[in-house]
């Protein structure tokens, strides 16, 4: 187990007790939040033939829905800021479970893409963040243990959610499997109720504790500094408490929003067109349809894997690499996929892109929390999930353009290889000189902090001097 990292919460996190339920429910949280939008897929051909609309139509309600998940997220970290996650999340599974019912209703796709797309995306917005912020409270040791388990939601949800949508559509049709559904998903007021906030018992450290790597080269001395900062002008810290936009000047902050918005372009497309590219290529149907069962099945125990990887003492320190690691690995999957033209060979692209996946997953918010700290991770999930939000909304359709200009798939994911092999490197190379220079800054600050001391003895030894 490694070293405990330094902290400036102004308290130290109990890193387990309750905490463990409070994973337990970010797992469903954060399970919904991801796998609803993916979900509803099933039933996307019923109601296409009965608003007689294209599927390039039916689709924008996923891509509405998820834009509109990671649009909303500065709205979600202010209210997490004033309200805690417990309120917020209970009020974000009443408005899934609102919009999925009222869709029921519709007369018009446009129906859909404000219930479903709009309030519901707002809705898993207000389950997501308030999740993955209170994980921050409660562990600091086991942090990404605690984010690699809660993050196995989305997988498991999924792999629950696809069987019983079918059965749902086979016997109710897609109005009363919505409204079914709106009522599955009030768990996630359940999940909130068990979002207690931590009791923050204020223990000041007097040593000096290593550092997390910040982009700022924020050298995290004791407790005391925490409370300098909180004592600051109310001015300040109203702004910083809902958005800090003093991130846009961090330094890691600004590597990791460079990286993940390219990244983001080609993420979640080559999952879209998986099982159309099967068909494609001769596979039936159903055949098609459980390679996403295969590739969620992995994706499901990687993730706990992956965040006990980075919880080790070797990894730890430098968890940003393996970050970087992760992404490389699935550009490279993409690039390879086309080699497969068999069925065989889409299950092992399946596998191995699973396992990518779900280290990605499991790793994309326990790095932006080492960079930033917890202490102001809700703000930046805030401001990376409305800048995320355009590449989550034209990835697949960009995607699917590229297929409909060359009339196969191969390219689309040549394209999406490119587009995650590329801020992978730029990871690699950038947080290798991040990492030099806040080491260089660690030095330089322990070098001040040595000569201030010296400087206080000697002052001391001639004040005694004096008084003789």
């Amino acid at each position: 187990m490694p070293a405990k990292p330094a902290t400036n919460l102004g308290y130290i996190p109990p890193d387990g007790g309750w905490g463990w339920a409070v994973v337990f429910a970010s797992f469903i949280s954060i399970g919904f939040a991801y796998a609803f939008p993916k979900s509803l897929t099933i039933y996307y051909k019923e109601i296409q033939e009965y608003f007689s609309i294209s599927y390039s139509q039916i689709a924008w309600v996923s891509s509405v829905m998820l834009a509109s998940m990671y649009a909303a997220g500065p709205v979600s970290s202010i209210l997490v800021n004033r309200y805690g996650s417990r309120p917020v999340v209970m009020v974000g599974g009443f408005m899934v479970s609102f919009a999925m019912v009222l869709a029921s209703f519709g007369t018009t796709i446009i129906h859909l893409y404000l219930c479903v797309g709009v309030i519901g995306g707002f809705g898993l917005a207000f389950n997501l963040q308030p999740a993955l912020t209170i994980i921050g409270t409660y562990f600091h040791v086991k942090r990404p243990l605690a984010n690699g388990l809660a993050m196995t939601g989305s997988p498991v949800v999924l792999f629950t959610l696809a069987p019983l949508n079918q059965f749902l559509f086979d016997s109710f049709g897609w109005r009363g499997s919505f409204r079914i559904l709106g009522a599955i998903v009030l768990n996630c007021c359940v999940a909130g109720s068990l979002m207690r906030p931590v009791n923050k018992k204020v223990q000041v450290q007097l040593k000096s504790e290593p550092h997390e790597s910040d982009g700022e080269g924020e050298v995290r001395k004791d407790d005391r500094q925490a409370f300098e900062v909180q004592n600051q002008s109310d001015e300040k810290s109203c702004v910083r408490r809902f958005i800090d936009v003093s991130l846009f000047k961090h330094r890691g902050f600004m590597i990791y929003l460079v990286g993940n918005v390219v990244m983001f372009f080609g993420l979640f497309a080559p999952i879209v067109f998986l099982a159309p590219y099967a068909k494609h290529l001769g596979v039936d149907e159903y055949s098609a349809a459980f390679l996403l069962s295969i590739f969620a099945l992995v994706d499901m125990f990687v993730r706990p894997a992956t965040g006990f990887i980075g919880n080790m003492k070797g990894i730890r320190p430098r968890i940003q690499y393996l970050f970087s690691f992760s992404v490389i690995y699935n550009g490279v999957c993409h690039l390879l996929c086309p080699l497969a033209t068999g069925y065989v060979g889409l299950v092992v692209y399946a596998v191995f892109f699973g396992m990518a996946f779900g280290m990605v997953c499991s790793l994309l918010f326990e790095v932006l929390m080492d960079l930033v700290g917890a202490h102001r991770f809700s703000s930046a999930v805030g401001l990376v999930t409305i800048i995320e939000c355009g590449p989550v909304l034209l990835g697949p359709p960009i995607s699917g353009a590229l297929v409909d200009i060359f009339g196969e798939y191969k390219y689309m994911y040549y394209a999406c290889g490119v587009l995650m092999l590329v801020p992978g490197i730029f990871f690699f190379i950038m947080h290798y000189f991040n990492y030099k220079r806040l080491d260089a800054e660690q030095r330089q600050q322990q070098s001040v902090e040595m000569r201030t001391c010296e400087e206080a003895v000697h002052l001391k030894m001639n004040q005694e001097e004096g008084r003789r």
